[in-house]
């Protein structure tokens, strides 16, 4: 894009907030957040420790935000209409139930991707895992004819493709795309803070450091969930190092 093309100037993209709202507060309190002509959600907003009151907090910055769906949020809409039995992260049930009807029925009705132009980078396709399935994984090393699977079905007038969904943040060139993952909000691997990113003109990947402490305990005080104060200490610590979610996954195959 030229300088006078049209576009949006600044975007602030937040994933994987996982209902932790210390740090959803803290990235929101950044002056180029607050600033952000729009702010985009790339899914797994709610399952976590606070989910009623993160969308609460989210949906009272209006329009400036764009919500979109990630497998988690599925799943607590699935759980929570009898369409599963269970969900795999053990605090998905907690989580589901703690959201209102009306709450539900939001997360039901957000699509699963959205197509932005900002300046400087043109138009910009935002999804949660992969533009094509919200559980799919990619990651930086990923060998180039998985990229090219991925994006199949991908306008060729997307130059750069936004996803979320394993929690560490990286960018990287695939087929001429730029490719970027803001990382994790409320539930990083490999280094603790919370993560997420600003578009336009270009890309810069962000993490915002907050009282994890004062975090957990107030997660302990204000979360029912049984095991929260495991979960907070090793979430908010980010104690899962990004080797060893790496060595989980291992290599995604085509």
């Amino acid at each position: 894009m030229t300088g006078g093309e049209t576009g949006l100037g600044r975007v602030a993209v937040l994933s994987d907030v996982h209902g932790v709202l210390p740090a959803l507060e803290a990235v929101l309190a950044e002056p180029d957040v607050a600033a952000a002509d729009r702010i985009v959600l790339t899914g797994d907003i709610t399952a976590g420790p606070q989910p009623a009151e993160t969308i609460d907090v989210l949906r009272d910055l209006g329009d400036r935000v764009l919500w979109l769906s990630g497998n988690a949020d599925r799943e607590l809409v699935e759980y929570r209409r009898g369409e599963r039995a269970g969900i795999p992260d053990p605090i998905g049930p907690f989580a589901a139930d703690a959201l209102r009807d009306d709450q539900v029925d939001f997360l039901a009705a957000l699509p699963m991707t959205a197509t932005l132009t900002i300046r400087g980078l043109g138009r910009v396709l935002f999804c949660h895992a992969t533009p094509r399935d919200d559980e799919e994984i990619v990651l930086v090393d990923s060998p180039l004819d998985r990229w090219a699977e991925v994006f199949a079905a991908v306008a060729p007038d997307i130059g750069t493709v936004v996803c979320g969904h394993t929690h560490m943040p990286y960018t990287r060139l695939a087929h001429g795309r730029l490719v970027v993952n803001p990382g994790s909000v409320g539930m990083p691997y490999g280094r603790p803070g919370a993560h997420w990113c600003l578009l336009g003109p270009g890309t810069d990947l962000r993490v915002t450091p907050y009282d994890r402490a004062a975090a957990v305990t107030r997660l302990v005080r204000e979360c029912a969930y049984p095991e929260i104060a495991e979960w907070a200490d090793y979430f908010l610590h980010a104690h899962a190092t990004d080797a060893e979610v790496l060595a989980a996954w291992g290599r995604p195959t085509a």
